[in-house]
């Protein structure tokens, strides 16, 4: 893997930073939330939700963006909030727009953290990634991107403490990904999801998803009780929100598929497992039913 500083095109910057929007929850503290729909060349990838902490020692983003130029449009609103530099960019997940915008803020300056699985899980998928990045976003909005090596990699745990500022980086996947981590502040009790919570919109349980363990890591956010909670999609919450369209929607979903395996249920019915009381969150005509083939998939050898 290596870095790769490229020319990029403009033209998508502006259009796309008015997608992101900042949302203050605490002093410093700011949740980034890009839209709900599919990556797009109006998006440039940044279909999730980011964040940035503002320290005495320079700034931290919770996330990088899509691509180059999804970073680039990040950063635009990045510099509307604080004046400090990025010094650091965690990385909570293994999903594009959680690591393929790192070359553009390593080009700034910034050094990466990644946890060794998600590192592993970029390995994995890096190339399936820019392949449909290129179909998804275009060419020209993917122009720049290239996969990059992060700077600290960490196994279970790892501490940034920048001036009075303390953050806390703790591995919990597999869940979405099998590299999910959490981002804990413990003085503000403000907690960076990553794609452990999806908020206002159905979550998406891959083939590299791990639905049970999943739960598991939802857990360790019920554990921390946290004030704050910023979503890897959504807007700033609660806990009891989280719990809502996240825990509860795993739970209903594994809950309906074990009695569907036990009737003797096949892949292809299981399709028809009710996830109505669900039908509020958006994307829920779209994921649905994938995810319930591939949590069948899944719970069948359970």
């Amino acid at each position: 893997m290596f870095r790769c500083v490229a020319l990029f095109l403009l033209w998508p910057l502006t259009l796309s930073a008015q997608t992101l929007i900042p949302q203050q929850v605490a002093p410093g503290i700011w949740a980034i939330e890009g839209p709900a729909t599919q990556r797009d060349p109006e998006n440039l990838g940044n279909n999730a939700t980011f964040g940035l902490i503002d320290t005495a020692e320079g700034a931290v983003l919770v996330d990088p963006g899509g691509s180059w130029n999804g970073a680039k449009a990040l950063h635009a609103v990045v510099q509307t909030l604080t004046d400090s530099p990025v010094a650091y960019v965690i990385n909570t997940g293994g999903q594009d727009h959680r690591w393929l915008g790192n070359g553009y803020w390593q080009a700034q300056g910034a050094s990466v953290i990644t946890s060794a699985a998600a590192h592993a899980d970029h390995l994995n998928r890096a190339s399936l990634q820019m392949t449909a990045l290129n179909t998804l976003i275009g060419a020209d909005a993917l122009a720049g991107t290239a996969p990059t090596s992060p700077d600290i990699i960490f196994a279970d745990k790892h501490t940034l403490t920048l001036g009075d500022t303390r953050i806390e980086i703790m591995l919990v996947g597999p869940a979405h990904t099998p590299g999910d981590s959490l981002v804990w502040l413990p003085d503000s009790r403000t907690l960076f999801t990553g794609d452990v919570v999806y908020v206002g919109r159905v979550l998406g349980v891959m083939a590299f998803s791990d639905s049970a363990h999943w739960l598991d890591a939802f857990a360790r956010i019920e554990a921390l009780s946290p004030t704050h909670l910023i979503p890897g999609h959504g807007p700033a919450t609660d806990l009891a929100t989280a719990q809502k369209d996240t825990r509860d929607y795993l739970t209903n979903l594994r809950d309906k598929m074990r009695n569907h395996i036990d009737d003797g249920g096949d892949i292809i019915d299981a399709v028809e497992v009710d996830q109505s009381a669900f039908s509020y969150l958006d994307q829920f005509d779209a994921l649905a039913r994938r995810n319930a083939q591939t949590v069948y998939e899944q719970m069948e050898w359970e």
